[in-house]
């Protein structure tokens, strides 16, 4: 039994910044940090995302500086999503070994490769010109199996490319497995997956489909995405499955609106657990900084540790590098 006050005064470990730091029960380290970088296919110029401030649609050579900067910085890892100049229905560009996003995984490898987790988004929505994340139907539904196909491909292709990690995002049923398949026989078996197993369908995607220029043409993706007040039961189920077929990570996706799924996550795998702090998350602070009303330094700082002491072991920020500078 503890002592109760006036013996017990918890204040006592509270009384300066050593303390504190040194009594801290949640730490962040800049290798916990993944971040995100677009690369857009026939730019000159770094484009601003209007919606998420500090954040660009990157050229070639931009992002190979944004890469070293994180790598110098001792950010963990980057995870490369790419805008091709042409899109169609299938995704063409998407496994194209000259394709924007297998140029760039060739291009940061040989920039930091040695010193940062390069990894690539295993999906189809930037690649399509109906901006979903698979193949449709002649009635325009996401048809689950020929996606498979697809993502497949796209898996070997970025492995071939030089992706260190492979990060399937659609919410497909069977995707790992079929892109473990797809590696392992192609001799890409030491890559290992990182499953966006837990992906809600969120309306804190919404700046994201800016900067990747994905947002589909009809329709939603709540069809293959998880219904935010789907139960929890759901996702532990996802996450099973995707373990079963052989991912390496597993990720939640957003982050701050699901730490109690987070939790439940940590608790039930024996995996790392992967958080996306999404675009939506980012834009707000960023918004509310800009207006005065937020302390944004303190607030940025606040998000991430409460995402880590929720039982995240690694976090996609935007903020990665800033906050990995900072730490």
């Amino acid at each position: 039994m503890s002592a109760q006050y006036p013996v017990a005064r918890p204040r006592r470990l509270r009384r300066s910044p050593a303390l504190r730091r040194m009594v801290s029960g949640t730490r962040l380290h800049p290798a916990d940090l993944i971040l995100p970088l677009f690369v857009k296919e026939g730019i000159a110029e770094p484009q601003p995302v209007a919606s998420m401030p500090g954040v660009f649609q990157h050229t070639r050579d931009s992002l190979r500086k944004a890469a070293h900067e994180a790598a110098e910085a001792g950010v963990g890892g980057l995870i490369l999503f790419g805008i091709p100049a042409l899109k169609d229905a299938r995704g063409s560009a998407a496994d194209d070994p000259e394709g924007i996003l297998q140029q760039a995984l060739r291009d940061v490898n040989a920039e930091a490769g040695d010193s940062i987790v390069v990894m690539a988004d295993t999906c189809l929505d930037e690649f399509t010109d109906h901006g979903h994340c698979g193949i449709l139907t002649p009635s325009g539904d996401v048809d689950n199996d020929a996606t498979l196909e697809r993502y497949a491909s796209i898996a070997v292709a970025q492995a071939e490319a030089g992706s260190q990690m492979v990060a399937p995002s659609g919410m497909m049923d069977g995707q790992v497995g079929a892109i473990r398949t797809a590696l392992d026989a192609a001799g890409h078996g030491g890559v290992p997956i990182l499953a966006y197993s837990v992906k809600y369908a969120s309306a804190f995607f919404g700046p994201f489909r800016e900067a990747a220029e994905c947002a589909p043409q009809f329709g939603d993706r709540s069809t293959h995405q998880q219904d935010p007040a789907g139960p929890l039961a759901e996702a532990l189920r996802e996450v099973r499955l995707d373990l079963a077929e052989g991912a390496d990570a597993v990720m939640v996706k957003p982050a701050l609106a699901y730490l109690d799924v987070i939790t439940r996550v940590r608790e039930e795998v024996d995996v790392p657990v992967a958080a996306y702090q999404v675009s939506g998350e980012y834009a707000m602070i960023e918004a509310a900084a800009a207006n005065g009303w937020v302390d944004r330094e303190r607030m940025i700082m606040e998000s991430l540790v409460a995402i880590k002491r929720a039982g995240a072991d690694l976090i996609l920020t935007y903020w990665a590098t800033e906050v990995a500078r900072g730490l």
